[in-house]
């Protein structure tokens, strides 16, 4: 395996390393991903990106909320939207992300 593509196998950090593993069909330990978890991804994803979008604020949100809730306590990443001028986090968010911790 080259140094070029053996870095790429290495990245694991930042949003796009996951997608380019999946289009490289190589896990990050090196090892490939099976086909058939290969094959129903590219359906789901396939569906995904035929379906309407509601705009990019809500998404945009969807987004903060889901990987925020993560890194930022719930405390602050409520503070954080509003001063964003989004919607503040929703019970069922609160209980999704937050209710086990």
């Amino acid at each position: 395996m080259s140094a070029e593509s053996n870095s790429s196998l290495t990245n694991t950090t930042g949003a796009d390393a996951i997608d380019e593993a999946i289009a490289s069909g190589i896990d990050f330990d090196g090892t490939p991903i099976p086909l058939a978890k290969l094959d129903l991804y590219n359906k789901v994803m396939a569906l995904e990106a035929g379906r309407q979008r509601s705009g990019v604020s809500n998404t945009m949100r969807s987004r903060i909320v889901r990987i925020g809730a993560k890194h930022i306590p719930q405390d602050d990443l409520n503070q954080m939207l509003s001063a964003a001028n989004f919607a503040p986090l929703k019970e069922k968010e609160i209980a999704f992300y937050y209710g086990g911790k």
